[in-house]
């Protein structure tokens, strides 16, 4: 690999981290499921940009373009039925806390 090549990996590398890193602590911390999506969104996001920059700089950056296409196509697949999913238990418990859903039988 080039200097240039690894700057750019430790750069882009870097950043990704942060998002990852931003993005489970979403997931993890939070009891409100929107922001528990948007830490699904910011984890995805930086899985698409890891592939990008793999794809980049292994020289076969179609297959990078192909696969980053597929995941957002199924992010936003699953984000829809996700959203969905949340605008129902709000109407039902008029709340996005997950509190409440631990009482959930069934």
């Amino acid at each position: 690999m080039s200097s240039e090549a690894l700057r750019l990996f430790a750069v882009f590398g870097f950043g990704v981290v942060l998002v990852l890193a931003t993005g489970f602590y979403c997931v993890v911390t939070t009891r409100n499921m929107i922001r528990a999506l948007i830490g699904l969104e910011l984890l995805t996001k930086a899985v698409t940009v890891l592939l990008v920059l793999a794809g980049y700089l292994s020289g076969r950056i179609g297959l990078a373009q192909a696969l980053a296409i597929t995941l957002i196509v199924i992010e936003v697949a699953v984000i829809v039925v996700a959203v969905g999913i949340v605008l129902n238990l709000y109407r039902h418990h008029q709340s996005l806390d997950t509190e409440p859903l631990r009482n959930l039988k069934g």
